[in-house]
């Protein structure tokens, strides 16, 4: 008995021996990081050449990754070219972000409230540390920056060194050329660690990305910097001997990556058609984020925020407008069903809170698109005979094609492009339209100056709802975003004859006889872009919608034949909403507890 007890006793001893001498349970250490779509507070030179080649460095087929990102004899061309599209129109967004930031008076707000947003996302993980469990530790990852942010690209060193036989080192800043040496450049801003290695030399053992970029949807930028992020990991296993992964909380059951096309292998849309694309079903494939019922709450809000108070819900209308995915990236890029998801929360959201507005007066639209130009001959280096048009309002944003379709646009309630949606509203007798961007989360140039621009062409700029008075916290030095003529990135001077003289962009057409709308400028068999004046817009008083000026002239005082007479403002997006790091955050909770 007693040798039993001795036995009994020593193997007690052996095992609390062991037990102390064994070192705690490492803690989990998730590494998040917060995606958006970046850009800087000033725009310039400087800034603009950076996005530039940015936009280019997730495409090794694209003609500008293989010859200008790390070619010393290409830098000085990339945005005091001319506009062309292989720039991705370098110099006509310079024209039009110099509008822009004049207007929001010189700083683009986008930044201030990215970094909110994210030091909410950032407090909003600490407080749930400890019911978690685990440690997390957080950065912030963009598809572009400009010069001070190249430290948030995915990898920003894959753009520092030649990924190009006889490249050189990514180290521009700037010539005579294109006003350099750029004031404050760092030649070694991309020789520098990016987001995802910051958080794996902290400790993460994996990373989960929480994406932002246009509010939530599943979008071909986001997959860019997913991918990138996966490359960089991929690297840093190969060299430490470690199996971290990656994973996407916006797309967790990876769906684009199973259904992005694989002949031929590292296919990108500057290879033209794929030869082989993996038909994915989106059944079963959910975006948790747009689903967040707080998401489409702070969009509600936003809405609600800018009623007229004068005006019941029951004359109020809501208009969506968005962005499209890129044409042929419908092949995996489910942005613009997601995007319906999110509106129709929204709109499930406003019916709920608001039980007099109707239904119908809460509608879709999209932007214009390039039209086919037969005059124009594919041959040789010409390979597509599509341009802009003025019906189309100049624009090539409009591809907004169902995910997997043959180049589908939704139907139903998202049917419209937007001056279309514009006009049925205003023939519907709507007192006052709400216009919302449901696919951003921040102000920002887009949303302050350019949606409100293409707004007041159709229906006028003293019909906004803050025209009397003015809005000067946003625009502290006009009051107001509005240009004389939308189109200020366009050549000023017409062709007359041999000699040219000031184009007139006047609705109505100007006093002394020059015509309105300008005529076309580019020769009519080669493709027109947005620099012709013939695609440039007037902002009217009361708007192009309506007016017809064979039936005499428009007045600045009142609305004319079958103008709008209500009003309009723009919805505001949730900004610094601390409600905002609570949805991040909590979607990243979800996924620790094993919900997704």
């Amino acid at each position: 008995m007693i040798a039993a007890i001795r036995v009994v006793l020593i193997l007690l001893s052996v095992t609390l021996a062991a037990c102390a001498a064994a070192p705690p349970a490492k803690q989990r250490t998730i590494g998040v990081l917060f995606v958006v779509h970046g850009g800087g507070e000033e725009q310039g030179v400087a800034n603009q050449w950076d996005n530039t080649l940015q936009f280019f460095q997730y495409d090794p087929h694209n003609v500008i990754y293989k010859n200008v990102i790390w070619n010393p004899e290409a830098w000085p061309t990339v945005v005091k070219g001319a506009d062309d599209q292989s720039y991705a129109n370098a110099s006509t967004q310079l024209k039009k972000y110099a509008f822009a930031s004049e207007r929001m008076g010189g700083k683009d707000p986008a930044l201030k409230f990215t970094e909110q947003q994210q030091a909410s996302l950032g407090a909003a993980l600490k407080t749930a540390e400890k019911k978690a469990g685990v440690r997390f530790i957080a950065d912030r990852a963009q598809w572009i920056g400009d010069m001070e942010q190249t430290k948030y690209l995915p990898w920003p060193r894959y753009m520092y060194e030649p990924k190009v036989p006889g490249g050189m080192q990514l180290t521009y800043c700037g010539s005579a050329k294109d006003g350099g040496p750029w004031k404050g450049c760092n030649p070694q801003r991309y020789n520098i660690d990016g987001p995802g290695e910051r958080l794996l030399k902290q400790g993460a053992d994996e990373l989960v990305m929480i994406d932002m970029t246009v509010a939530g949807t599943r979008f071909w930028k986001s997959y860019d910097v997913v991918t990138m992020t996966r490359r960089m990991v991929d690297d840093w296993n190969k060299k430490n001997g470690t199996n971290i992964k990656v994973r996407w909380l916006n797309d967790i059951t990876d769906l684009l990556a199973e259904s992005y096309p694989n002949d031929p292998p590292g296919w990108t849309r500057s290879l033209g058609e794929p030869k082989n694309d993996p038909k994915v079903s989106l059944v079963g494939r959910p975006n948790p984020v747009v689903e967040d019922p707080i998401l489409a709450a702070m969009m509600v809000d936003g809405v609600v925020n800018s009623f007229n108070k004068n005006i019941s819900p029951a004359d109020t209308a809501v208009m969506f407008i968005n962005h499209a995915t890129r044409e042929g990236n419908e092949a995996f890029d489910p942005k613009i069903d997601d995007t319906l998801v999110l509106d129709a929360r929204i709109k499930a959201e406003l019916l709920r809170r608001y039980r007099t507005m109707n239904p119908e007066n809460i509608v879709g639209s999209w932007m214009g698109l390039r039209e086919p130009n037969i005059k124009i001959k594919i041959a040789g280096r010409v390979s597509s005979n599509q341009e802009r048009t003025r019906q189309m309002r100049g624009e090539d944003l409009g591809n907004a094609w169902m995910y997997e379709s043959n180049k589908q646009l939704p139907g139903g309630d998202h049917q419209y492009r937007y001056w279309d949606a514009l006009a049925m509203l205003k023939d519907r007798g709507v007192k006052h339209i709400v216009v919302i961007f449901s696919q951003i989360v921040i102000h920002s140039a887009l949303d302050l100056v350019e949606v409100p621009n293409q707004i007041a062409k159709e229906i006028g700029w003293k019909t906004w709802l803050y025209a009397k008075d003015g809005d000067y916290k946003r625009y502290p030095k006009h009051g107001n975003p509005f240009a004389d003529y939308w189109g200020v990135w366009a050549e000023k001077e017409c062709k007359v004859g041999d000699t040219k003289q000031a184009c007139c962009f006047e609705m109505g057409g100007c006093k002394d006889g020059r015509p309105y709308p300008p005529l076309r400028q580019s020769p009519i068999d080669r493709a027109r872009e947005d620099v012709d004046p013939s695609l440039t817009f007037d902002v009217p008083a009361y708007g192009h919608l309506g007016y017809d000026a064979a039936k005499g002239s428009p007045r600045e005082d009142a609305a004319v034949q079958n103008q709008y007479t209500g009003t309009w403002a723009m919805w505001v997006p949730a900004n610094d909403d601390p409600r905002m790091g609570e949805l991040l955050a909590g979607e990243v909770l979800k996924y620790v507890k094993g919900e997704k």
